[in-house]
């Protein structure tokens, strides 16, 4: 591979839009002959998070993968509520919480994780992962 790789595509903010981008983050990278698993998980968090705490009505999100010459990936999120954006560590909820874990699971698989801001009104959650074969 000579230069970086890229895919982008606008989803609606609504759980079949999550399971698409998962979907199509599966496909992408067996397009590209890399593992896909640690970023199909990813994505699930990453969009699941864009169209709970991200979602602003008839706004949609986008997902955007980059593969690198040295074959890291980065995987954007990005949504349209800039003003909310997570914190920089991972908070650890309650054992008997049913929801919140997101950001634990992201910072368990991703190798570096955060947060762009911009254009306003947008923010992009991204992580990055080696998928080396």
């Amino acid at each position: 591979m000579n230069g970086e790789l890229t895919f982008t595509i606008r989803l609606s903010a609504t759980p079949r839009g999550a399971r698409l981008a998962r979907r199509l983050t599966v496909q992408q990278l067996l397009d590209w002959a890399r593992p896909f698993e640690k970023a199909e998980h990813l994505v699930a968090e990453l969009a699941n998070s864009a169209i709970t705490h991200g979602r602003v009505p008839d706004r949609d999100f986008r997902l955007t993968l980059k593969l690198t010459p040295t074959n890291t990936l980065r995987i954007e999120v990005t949504d349209t509520r800039g003003d909310s954006t997570p914190p920089p560590l991972p908070q650890h909820p309650p054992l008997d919480a049913e929801s919140g874990r997101g950001l634990v699971l992201i910072d368990a698989l991703a190798d570096h994780w955060g947060t762009t801001l911009g254009p306003m009104p947008t923010k992009s959650v991204w992580a990055e992962l080696d998928v080396s074969k």
